[in-house]
């Protein structure tokens, strides 16, 4: 997937620094034009690795395909979802929070390299379980199937006791964040 991004560089220590925060991004210099300072920016998605740290946490976030509103509406087929998950991988869901289009998770797996199966199973159970009649993506309308999820979900390794409860404090305040409630206590879509 080629992505381009177009910058306005006032002077040189800026374009070190957006190469810096970019990440691997190599410039080529035939893309770079230093009579108005600008340049156009190839960059490739990123090969992302994941971390598979043995007894360690995971902060997992799941969105739906153009933040469709369908989870809450579908709780008990994601939740069946959930179940079936576990028939197949050991994980034990430590806090959660589902909101209308995205989901956020702790969970610590029982096999470190199990948790990006879990969060397949969990997606492909819950496609299959509801019937959406949303527009389609033209590679997913030819398969025959409907977009029901982005198709990368975020996760993060938690390090220690101080990441772990700033994940859960996040979580906690997201449905506040979103305007859903006014209170944490008052969302029930919610381990909190």
């Amino acid at each position: 997937m080629l992505n381009f991004y177009h910058f306005n560089i006032k002077n040189y220590k800026t374009l070190k620094i957006c190469q810096i925060v970019i990440g691997r991004v190599r410039l080529p210099s035939h893309h770079v034009n230093t009579k108005n300072q600008t340049f156009l920016l190839k960059s490739y998605m990123a090969d992302y690795k994941r971390l598979f740290l043995e007894g360690h946490s995971y902060y997992l976030t799941m969105v739906t395909h153009r933040r469709n509103a369908i989870l809450i509406d579908n709780i008990d087929a994601l939740g069946e979802s959930f179940r079936e998950s576990k028939q197949y991988y050991g994980y034990v869901i430590n806090a959660i929070v589902v909101l209308p289009d995205h989901i956020h998770m702790i969970i610590t797996p029982q096999n470190v390299h199990d948790y990006p199966k879990i969060v397949r199973a969990i997606k492909y159970n819950f496609t299959i379980k509801i019937n959406q009649n949303e527009e389609q993506s033209m590679a997913r309308h030819k398969k025959g199937l409907k977009p029901i999820w982005q198709k990368r979900y975020y996760e993060h390794t938690i390090r220690d006791e101080k990441d772990y409860l700033r994940c859960l404090e996040y979580m906690k305040h997201n449905p506040i964040k979103h305007g859903l409630v006014e209170n944490v206590n008052d969302w029930e879509y919610s381990s909190f």
